[in-house]
């Protein structure tokens, strides 16, 4: 399932941008959509990892999902996997942050919690409104990176019309600066010949070098699973810290399941 969510995944509307609107982190027009085909992540899962190849058991690349086409979800199932190994890679650091207590200094709701917690129990202590700044954040991430005015004014387009999987916009249409893009926010890719940045994308999603992208999305599962069950890693056993509280609680227990529990 990792095979084909990678294969899927390397490549809402707002009112109109102001007539002449500059922009600080200016891009030079994109080519024209491309809408990427089944036979497209065929060859992609080849570069990926030759001694797998292509692997869809659940057939996710043959459907059309909600009435679009099947290169619109083709598009979306890439997007979707980039997006969830950029997290997975932030949550596996994460994890071994707060497993090792370190803190910022300024950072008084950190501060506040207890130290010597395996990495979800720190996730459990923080404050209620703590954890819905970072949702809202996330949603207003979220928001940014589909607003087709947002994209159109950096010569893009969404990911489910032809436009580039992974690709996050910057922020130069905000009314106050934003010292640099998240999609690239050193430069980087600007000096790289297209060969390389090829490599890159490639690397980001696969297992690298370095290890990011699936492996880093089943790295952070297996410190849950050994956090939950101990010894079901051997290789992190004694390693990862018990975890005895609910992992799934989102799940188990929310504002839908019981709206007055928050």
């Amino acid at each position: 399932m990792l095979a084909t969510a990678s294969t899927l995944s390397l490549s809402y509307a707002a009112p109109a941008a102001p007539a002449g609107a500059s922009l600080r982190h200016a891009r030079p027009a994109a080519a024209p959509p491309l809408m990427e085909t089944k036979a497209d992540l065929e060859a992609l899962a080849k570069d990926l990892n030759p001694a797998v190849g292509f692997w869809d058991p659940l057939a996710l690349s043959d459907y059309s999902f909600w009435g679009t086409s099947q290169e619109a979800t083709i598009g979306f199932l890439r997007e979707a996997e980039i997006k969830h190994g950029r997290i997975a890679m932030a949550g596996f650091v994460g994890y071994i942050v707060h497993s090792n207590d370190i803190r910022w200094t300024f950072d008084k709701v950190a501060a506040s919690v207890p130290t010597g917690l395996p990495a979800p129990a720190v996730w459990d202590a923080i404050p209620d409104i703590a954890k819905w700044q970072i949702i809202l954040f996330v949603g207003v991430m979220e928001s940014w990176r589909e607003n087709k005015v947002v994209l159109e004014a950096e010569g893009q387009k969404h990911y489910m019309s032809g436009g580039k999987p992974g690709y996050f916009p910057s922020f130069d249409l905000l009314p106050h600066p934003v010292p640099f893009p998240l999609f690239d926010p050193f430069g980087i890719s600007k000096r790289a010949t297209e060969e390389k940045k090829a490599k890159g994308r490639l690397a980001e999603i696969n297992n690298g070098p370095p290890p990011i992208g699936r492996l880093a999305m089943i790295g952070l599962f297996g410190f849950l699973s050994e956090a939950t069950v101990p010894g079901s890693v051997p290789f992190l056993k004694g390693v990862v810290p018990a975890y005895t509280g609910e992992v799934m609680a989102p799940f188990t227990q929310n504002i839908f399941t019981a709206p007055t529990a928050l």
